[in-house]
């Protein structure tokens, strides 16, 4: 012993060793089994009304409570109550005999057999002999078999004889996180229960209690956090907290703190990350990824964080109620909403596509964060891209070797030049694609496109542009359920109708920027706005009438027949020669569209 040192420096052999939260706040009850009321409901009608079956399998992902869901079923059919006088109870007592000896593991009529490292038909044939036996103690014989899945096929085909008509007296109860790898002359021996992905709210829930009795602080966004990196497991959410714990080092726990700790990155970072790509900024782009890997975010991780952000945006755009959710902060509601609705659908794909892909290169790459920046080029380029449907159209618009400009950003911006790190689009030519001539201003990009198609000076040029293009569903919904508020090109600000579809404003963003090469922005207001191009054509129509029946002839002719209505008035055709072209105009500003004449 060096000089100085005692026995009291030491840590006591009697002082009882920590035990993980995991271990520490395992359920021992039905009832505190959370988010598997559906499971807990069945097995305790079952066992109320004796309808106990000699065979269970339990599935589902790790750490959802495969195993600790056996073991309560073995302490309720064994438990035998305070008085030693109980029977099979959906509340075992916790104090008997059985109760306690199944709790320490170390029932002799309680075997767990861990499938994983006993995969061999020799020890299923060792199981099979100790069947033949009755219980020592317990009322039923149980055999747990976790991962069953690893048994072999011949230790399998040993068991099903003794799997379908075991002694009343044995249970079986198997355990798997690989349901589909279990043959199915097994599972149809068994009753099956699938154990759930816990949601993120239950854990939240369930980790914050556990904090609170372990007399620590913890700040909601760091319990946000951790429940969802546990991705629906229990046990890896509690062996994350309790990391976080010893981080934390007896202070509160932090979400910067358990951020880092997670290598994640900020959410609004991420937001950031996504909208700089997709708007074809390359270099603020990676500027921002070099910022989160020094602050200590896993490449891999930020990329997963931009998958998520890009699968919640696509959700955001199909059901818009989903921004509304209150788990999610306000800042991302607003944001998500607008970033939703500037990104197109196909943007949104390609995205997660390339992201998809890319997460597997990083994960793989000698140099994780060189990997991930390819990914991010590669994606930003691909903004700037036209569509299939568009170089298309650009090639039946080219004459000769012209060239049609490039395609609008696909987050609903201009394609950027080089200032913002992008490749400044492409060109659709006959003889293949190009790359464009670069310019120092985003416009000078999309001039050939916007000269190819004017952009509309007024609301009713919209609808017009939508008939043109035989957008008709668009057409109609602009015409009935839309009341303008604002317009200036580029910008328009509407009312929708109650019975307006939710998605017109990203439908109607996406067909502009299609048809004239220029980014628009449609914003919903709360204003009043102007009355619908339908009810102005109504009041209009209305007017008209009022003024006609006014006339003395009209007037005569409706004194003769009482019963007659005005249903139609259209204008004089005009005299040869007059020109048609001109009648034909005011006729259509008179009223006559598609709906039919005035």
């Amino acid at each position: 012993m060096k000089k100085g040192s005692s026995d009291n420096d030491r840590p006591s052999e009697d002082a009882p060793a920590y035990q993980v939260l995991a271990r520490k706040y395992r359920p021992t009850t039905f009832s505190e089994l959370i988010g598997q009321e559906a499971m807990v409901r069945t097995l305790a009608n079952a066992i109320a009304a004796g309808r106990l079956a000699h065979a269970f399998v339990l599935t589902g992902v790790r750490g959802v409570g495969k195993t600790t869901t056996a073991r309560i079923i073995a302490r309720a059919l064994n438990c035998i109550g305070a008085d030693g006088k109980g029977g099979p109870t959906a509340e075992p007592c916790g104090v008997c005999a059985n109760c306690t000896a199944i709790a320490e593991d170390r029932h002799v009529d309680v075997m767990e057999m861990d499938a994983a490292s006993r995969t061999g038909v020799d020890d299923i044939r060792e199981l099979i002999d100790g069947v033949r036996y009755r219980p020592t103690t317990a009322r039923y014989k149980i055999y747990i078999v976790d991962e069953v899945h690893m048994l072999s096929k011949n230790a399998f085909n040993a068991l099903l004889k003794t799997l379908e008509e075991p002694p009343p007296h044995v249970k079986f109860i198997f355990a798997t996180t690989e349901i589909r790898k279990v043959p199915v002359t097994v599972l149809s021996r068994c009753q099956r229960f699938d154990l759930r992905r816990i949601d993120n709210e239950t854990l939240e829930a369930h980790f914050a209690a556990i904090a609170t009795k372990e007399g620590v602080e913890i700040q909601p966004g760091a319990v946000r956090l951790i429940a969802r990196a546990a991705d629906g497991s229990v046990r890896d959410g509690l062996s994350l907290l309790d990391q976080a714990i010893s981080r934390a080092a007896g202070a509160a726990v932090t979400e910067d703190e358990t951020r880092a700790m997670l290598g994640l990155a900020d959410r609004t970072l991420t937001f950031d990350l996504l909208d700089a790509v997709m708007r074809g900024r390359m270099a603020d782009a990676l500027d921002a990824l070099a910022a989160q890997y020094r602050a200590g975010a896993d490449p891999a991780q930020t990329l997963e964080d931009m998958l998520e952000l890009t699968h919640w945006l696509t959700r955001v755009k199909i059901v818009p109620t989903v921004a509304d959710d209150p788990a999610v902060p306000e800042l991302e509601r607003g944001r998500g909403r607008e970033m939703a609705a500037a990104l197109s659908m196909s943007a949104l794909a390609r995205a997660w596509q390339m992201l998809l892909k890319g997460l597997g290169e990083v994960r793989n790459a000698p140099s994780p964060i060189a990997a991930a920046e390819m990914v991010l080029v590669r994606l930003g380029h691909a903004a700037e891209l036209p569509t299939p449907e568009e170089a298309v159209r650009a090639l039946g618009r080219s004459d000769g070797g012209d060239v049609a400009g490039p395609a609008p950003n696909r987050a609903g911006g201009a394609a950027p030049g080089p200032s913002g790190g992008g490749n400044g689009g492409a060109r659709a030519s006959r003889g293949g694609a190009q790359p464009a001539v670069e310019s120092g201003h985003p416009a000078d990009a999309e001039a050939p496109r916007a000269q190819a198609m004017p952009a509309p000076t007024s609301f009713a040029e919209v609808v017009a542009l939508a008939d043109e293009h035989r957008e008709q569903v668009l057409r109609a919904n602009l015409v009935n359920h839309c009341h303008l508020v604002r317009f200036e090109p580029g910008r328009i600000e509407l009312r929708l109708s109650e019975s307006a579809p939710r998605d017109v404003p990203q439908r109607l963003i996406g067909f502009l920027n299609k048809t004239t090469g220029r980014p628009w922005f449609v914003t919903v207001s709360g204003e009043d706005g102007e009355p619908t191009l339908q009810a102005q054509r109504n009041e209009r129509n209305r007017q008209i009438k009022e003024e006609v029946a006014r006339h003395p002839l009209i007037q005569a002719v409706m004194a003769t027949f009482p019963d007659a209505n005005i249903e139609t008035i259209r204008e004089p055709m005009p005299a040869a020669g007059e020109g048609a072209s001109n009648g034909t105009d005011d006729a259509h500003l008179s009223g006559e569209d598609d709906d039919g004449p005035i």
